[in-house]
């Protein structure tokens, strides 16, 4: 493939526009070639750099940890242990944020068992939505 515009490397990559701009910026992506008009050109290596940051995005992966990933990447001869450990530090976090959201899951399921159905002066759901210390988890 040729070299692309940036609107048809947001269209390939999945990438919008405005954080191409933005990945440039901080400099998760090179500056790409441009045209004699100053327009920006993509080649395939910009194209699987973005797919790439897109995907750890989706991962979760905050922009310092893509930058980490991004340098080995380019380095592939290095060991992995450094990705091993990003990839596991980004997995105990989904583990601490699933443990908090079943903590929420079943804190909603309590408010709502314990809602009488009938008026809003006997309603459980707004009486622990008020006082916190009401509820059974701490941290949701």
């Amino acid at each position: 493939m040729n070299e692309v515009s940036i609107g048809e490397a947001a269209k390939l990559s999945g990438v919008k526009v405005p954080t191409i701009r933005f990945y440039e910026e901080i400099g998760l992506l090179p500056r790409p070639a441009r045209t004699h008009a100053n327009r920006r050109l993509f080649a395939n290596e910009d194209l699987r750099r973005l797919a790439f940051i897109r995907h750890c995005r989706e991962l979760g992966f905050e922009l310092d940890a893509i930058r980490a990933l991004l340098k080995l990447q380019d380095n592939p001869k290095q060991p992995c242990d450094t990705a091993d450990a990003l990839a596991r530090e980004r997995l105990e976090e989904v583990e601490r944020r699933l443990r908090s959201l079943r903590a929420l899951q079943k804190e909603l399921k309590r408010m709502i068992d314990g809602c009488g159905h009938g008026e809003l002066n006997e309603c459980r759901v707004i009486e622990v939505l008020a006082d916190h210390a009401k509820c059974m988890h701490e941290s949701h």
